[in-house]
């Protein structure tokens, strides 16, 4: 896959990757996924995002290839790869935080390293391909386990793992009420570990019917749809005693709809780093002194974020990309013991040369599109 401007990606042929580094992997991609956030991408709204560009942050595959000083990989294993490449040893991965690295990417002030996700973070070619360049092998990509669905491990990658640490910046307490706004893929795992985490209700809102549906079945939630109410934040007081929710988890990101104006200026303008809706209606629904969890994703450039509500209302404002890795060990529990069933969210498979049809559906939000996943070797 390749990226040539907005709303424009086809399936061309590049060199195979080659190990560039003794600690370099060349994986072989079995399956991959287009994420919610690279639509940011394919329209336009992530800076530095260059012509030839390989997308694709979510892929598990095959080793085919391990440079000389990898150790804990061998040619053939099955490995699932985390979104973030990270070093493993530098200040900020010592402390877990992976997402942060500061060795991989050269604007490493903010965030770290990210497969197929722009020069903003590092320019790496992701895994929306046939092979991908794996960096630091020893320490990012893990074997997938004998019982786990390939389709679980892929949605693994990103959405689920970006779902769950979610729920647990939103540091639920026992019985609180947890609003997720978003029932995209990482929404709807946000609002399945919302329970595991001691959520006492959830209610998850969105505007798509078939998402709404999908988080009544897979998350046992409450749902509100925003279409229907004039001002989707009076129905969330009403439905909290008018004091708020606990917690509220913002999974939507730069492309929230909702507000004509906001959404224009910052999704098609780009006047704003994406359309602040979702944000701010975090800020507004949330309960005096509550928590607002932020993992939709967004642009560097500034955002009209209702900055002074959230300080008055004394909130607890907790976000970052994930560090994937670190939510795995207790995640593979979950997903073996049925609490969290990742792919339950996967609605359609394409195979990799019809890539410009995959986005444009999942773009579009057509067929009851939630997650499509790419078949490298489908033909």
């Amino acid at each position: 896959m390749v990226y040539r401007g907005p709303y424009k990606v086809r399936v061309e042929d590049k060199d195979v990757p080659s190990i560039e580094h003794p600690n370099d992997a060349i994986v072989r991609v079995t399956l991959a996924a287009i994420c919610g956030s690279d639509l940011h991408l394919y329209h336009g709204l992530m800076p530095d995002t260059r012509i030839g560009h390989t997308f694709g942050h979510e892929f598990i595959g095959v080793v085919e290839q391990v440079g000389p000083s990898v150790r804990n990989l061998q040619v053939g294993d099955r490995v699932m790869v985390p979104f973030n490449v990270f070093c493993g040893s530098c200040w900020f991965c010592a402390r877990g935080l992976y997402s942060n690295c500061h060795n991989v990417n050269p604007n490493a002030t903010a965030v770290g390293g990210i497969y197929g996700y722009s020069h903003t973070t590092g320019g790496y070619d992701g895994g929306q391909s046939q092979y991908v360049r794996v960096p630091f092998a020893d320490v990012g990509p893990v074997r997938i386990p004998e019982w786990m669905h390939d389709e679980d491990a892929v949605v693994m990658t990103d959405a689920a793992a970006t779902g769950y640490f979610g729920a647990q910046l939103g540091e639920i307490a026992e019985g609180d009420t947890v609003v997720v706004l978003g029932a995209g893929p990482v929404g709807l795992v946000a609002a399945q570990s919302a329970w595991l985490m001691g959520a006492g209700r959830v209610i998850v809102v969105d505007h798509l019917r078939e998402r709404l549906e999908k988080a009544r079945t897979m998350a046992h939630a409450e749902t509100l749809n925003y279409d229907e109410h004039d001002d989707v934040v009076v129905e969330m007081k009403k439905q909290t005693d008018y004091l708020g929710a606990d917690v509220v988890i913002e999974a939507a990101g730069a492309e929230a709809d909702g507000n004509f104006l906001q959404h224009v200026t910052g999704t098609k303008l780009k006047l704003q780093g994406g359309s602040p809706v979702a944000l701010n209606w975090a800020i507004d629904g949330v309960r005096k002194g509550g928590t607002v969890s932020v993992v939709g994703a967004y642009g560097p450039i500034p955002n009209a974020v209702k900055f002074g509500d959230a300080l008055n209302k004394g909130l607890t404002l907790r976000m970052n990309q994930t560090p994937v890795k670190r939510q795995w060990p207790r995640m593979f529990e979950h997903v073996r013991n049925g609490h969290l069933t990742p792919r339950e969210v996967v609605t359609h498979r394409f195979p990799l040369e019809h890539i410009a049809e995959a986005y444009h559906v999942f773009s579009s939000k057509l067929d009851g599109c939630i997650k499509p996943v790419i078949l490298p070797d489908a033909a």
